[in-house]
């Protein structure tokens, strides 16, 4: 709503509807970050805090800064995870963040050092739980060898000594499967819940994108390597397969809710955190927690064709 997509600066007024609409259906987490905006999806997410906190579990994120120039720098000093966990908590107009994610770790800063400091900050009542965000899955794309999130492994049982690690993030989709090699597997293990993001492959899985269609300037889609036109159309098995299994569910059921259907139904500590900047897409994505994937659906899924296309 305020970072990344076709114009997700110029529609409060239906973002702030569309969140409204998705706790009406049942969704209880949003999942948000000082840097989307940055600032303005907090400020938004505030105003729906002020009059349902009771109804929200909310996460959001530090450890990124966003220049003028939307270059993207990390910043895990503890005193500005201090400060920024303020800055968000009056944002957000609460008193307390049920999760607080690092968004990235900073290189010039050992990661003890910002996991500390996000300690400090659930001793003192103002976070309930922490978590990371995961990166490293690029090498596992390519080669698909198994190894693209080692090092967010080796990251996460770093800071497990300093404090509980609550939930990790990472991407999880029907297009994009590689943290169920080893990601996934090391927090079911360990008790550690599981963000799915971007399950719906950054809106592609939804069957609604045409390729060749284009995207505004301002959407990073424009300028990804799965979005061109040539790959969208190579992917479009993907959407097929979806469709096939959406079919055999009813009228009425899409190829979105199979593709979050499938990624609940990789575990109980697994939870997708789709977006959504229409009132029906985030009704349609909260109504994909009833169905229910057979061996049959999850044999089809299986053995449609790994999605084409580079991720750098």
């Amino acid at each position: 709503m305020s970072w990344a997509y076709s114009g997700s600066q110029r529609r409060g007024d239906r973002s702030l509807r569309t969140v409204h609409a998705a706790l009406d259906a049942g969704t209880s987490l949003l999942d948000t970050a000082d840097m989307y905006g940055p600032f303005t999806n907090e400020l938004l997410l505030g105003r729906v805090l002020k009059e349902r906190r009771a109804d929200v579990f909310v996460s959001t994120k530090c450890g990124l800064l966003v220049g003028g120039d939307q270059h993207v720098v990390a910043n895990g000093r503890p005193g500005y995870v201090r400060r920024a966990c303020d800055a968000s908590l009056r944002r957000l107009q609460t008193d307390v963040i049920d999760l607080y994610q690092l968004h990235r770790a900073d290189p010039e800063v050992p990661v003890e050092e910002t996991w500390g400091a996000m300690a400090e900050l659930v001793r003192a009542g103002k976070v309930r739980a922490l978590g990371l965000c995961a990166v490293g899955a690029r090498a596992t794309r390519r080669g698909r060898t198994g190894g693209g999130y080692e090092g967010t492994i080796r990251q996460l049982e770093r800071v497990q000594q300093v404090f509980p690690v609550a939930t990790v993030e990472a991407e999880l989709s029907v297009w994009s499967p590689e943290a169920l090699e080893r990601l996934l597997p090391w927090c079911e293990a360990r008790g550690v819940g599981f963000l799915a993001a971007m399950p719906l492959g950054s809106g592609y899985l939804t069957g609604t994108l045409t390729p060749g269609g284009g995207f505004e300037e301002d959407d990073l889609r424009a300028r990804h390597p799965r979005f061109t036109a040539e790959m969208m159309a190579a992917n479009q098995p993907l959407i097929a397969g979806l469709r096939r299994v959406a079919a055999r569910h009813g009228d009425g059921v899409t190829p979105a809710q199979v593709a979050l259907a499938w990624v609940l139904g990789r575990g109980r500590h697994v939870v997708p955190i789709p977006g959504a900047k229409r009132e029906r897409w985030a009704v349609e994505n909260a109504r994909a927690a009833g169905l229910t994937l057979d061996a049959a659906d999850l044999a089809e899924i299986a053995a449609l064709p790994a999605a084409r296309g580079s991720w750098d």
